[in-house]
């Protein structure tokens, strides 16, 4: 069976630079709020789903109770289901836990919303009766995990280090990309931001951490960096010796995105805002690779796309990635024997900010967005995640 998305049923806030916007907002709180008010303005019923899946990746206060408690808020009461947390590729996972339950009958229409925050992370102790003196350890979840792998016992930065000695990727290339992303970003700017307003609100209200009042107004991204050649020629790579500097790596934020997948054609064509557009899941692919290599793992789970597919990169009208690092659009392109100029127009991860759960989404509503304006064809989004791992998802809009 296969799973379709009606178009126009989804939506992302802008994302808020760490420390910004959003920080005061409990993430499963806001993500309940805004998915509750973005299926109202969409004349979406809460009764029309028998399924529904949250993720996240930074835990909050509560979230124990996760998926329950999320549509519980939303007032969904019976609507349950799972809580996934899978890192970066969250969002995609979210995706192929929809379409997976619909394969087997268990579903109809499932909701998938993912809502992090990265600022103000959690600091967690853990007890260690045995330890010298009982004294446990601790952690604080968002920083320590960004710069400590426990398996490959390195920062996420020195993986991007490592493809780039791996790959003979220099500073230049990937501030001539990080240019090039810049300027494809812009783009989605164009007109008064016509290209967001298709998924995102022109004016987002922030609302105070009771809900009662708007503290503030966003007309897009928070913490957005403008950048010039001469800007990131004199910028000089973080580590000793490397080539990734502050420029080429993206930097976190807080968000919320969500999506409605349904079990027919017929049924997306009824929650549609056209039903002329039909949005299809094709097939979805997980990789992993060498240790302390995380930005070349989306080559291999696109690859695993693509092979179930039966398609090329070739016949991939739009491609979109989740690209923490400048490196991870180089190796792949490099791979598939492309040019990453044609990736990633409209802007991508690199340059709006990285909220981890929600980036998927959002990638995977603008490959959609972008193919509804070609006039349809295939997209092959493709991401990374913590432990050298990744996946990629591939949808067909016609």
């Amino acid at each position: 069976m296969t799973a379709y998305i009606p178009y126009g049923a989804y939506w992302s806030t802008p994302f808020a630079r760490w420390q910004g916007a959003f920080s005061h907002l409990h993430s499963m709180e806001f993500a309940a709020y805004v998915a509750k008010n973005a299926l109202s303005e969409r004349s979406i019923g809460l009764d029309a789903f028998d399924f529904a899946a949250y993720g996240m990746t930074v835990p909050q206060n509560r979230s124990f109770y996760g998926l329950p408690w999320f549509t519980a808020m939303m007032g969904a009461e019976r609507l349950t289901g799972p809580t996934i947390s899978q890192a970066c590729a969250t969002g995609a996972r979210l995706l192929a836990t929809a379409a997976g339950e619909i394969a087997i009958g268990a579903a109809q229409a499932a909701l998938i919303v993912s809502g992090d925050r990265t600022s103000n992370g959690p600091h967690a102790y853990y007890p260690a009766p045995a330890g010298p003196g009982g004294t446990g350890v601790s952690e604080d979840i968002v920083l320590d995990s960004f710069n400590k792998d426990p398996f490959a016992r390195c920062a996420m930065v020195d993986t991007a280090e490592n493809v780039a000695r791996r790959d003979g990727i220099d500073t230049q290339e990937q501030h001539e990309l990080v240019l090039a992303r810049h300027a494809q970003y812009q783009d989605a700017l164009a007109d008064n931001r016509a290209f967001q307003l298709r998924y995102m609100a022109e004016n987002f209200d922030i609302p105070d951490v009771r809900y009662r009042k708007s503290v503030g107004v966003l007309n897009g991204d928070d913490g957005v960096y403008p950048t010039t050649a001469e800007k990131l020629a004199g910028l000089k790579p973080v580590r000793d010796g490397g080539t990734v500097t502050f420029a080429a790596q993206t930097h976190p934020a807080d968000g919320s995105a969500g999506m409605v997948v349904v079990s027919s054609e017929e049924r997306a064509a009824e929650l549609s805002r056209d039903s002329a557009i039909t949005i299809e899941l094709v097939s979805t692919g997980m990789g992993r690779e060498d240790v302390a290599h995380m930005p070349a793992a989306p080559i291999a789970a696109a690859r695993r796309a693509l092979d179930l597919a039966g398609l090329e990169i070739g016949d991939m009208a739009a491609i979109k990635s989740h690209n923490p690092f400048a490196v991870n659009d180089i190796a792949f392109a490099r791979a598939f024997g492309i040019d990453w100029r044609q990736m990633n127009n409209y802007g991508s991860s690199l340059i709006w900010g990285h909220p981890q759960g929600p980036t998927a989404l959002r990638a995977m509503i603008e490959m959609i967005e972008e193919l509804a304006i070609k006039g349809g064809g295939y997209g092959l989004y493709q991401g990374c995640a913590a432990g050298d791992s990744a996946m990629a998802v591939i949808l067909k809009v016609s």
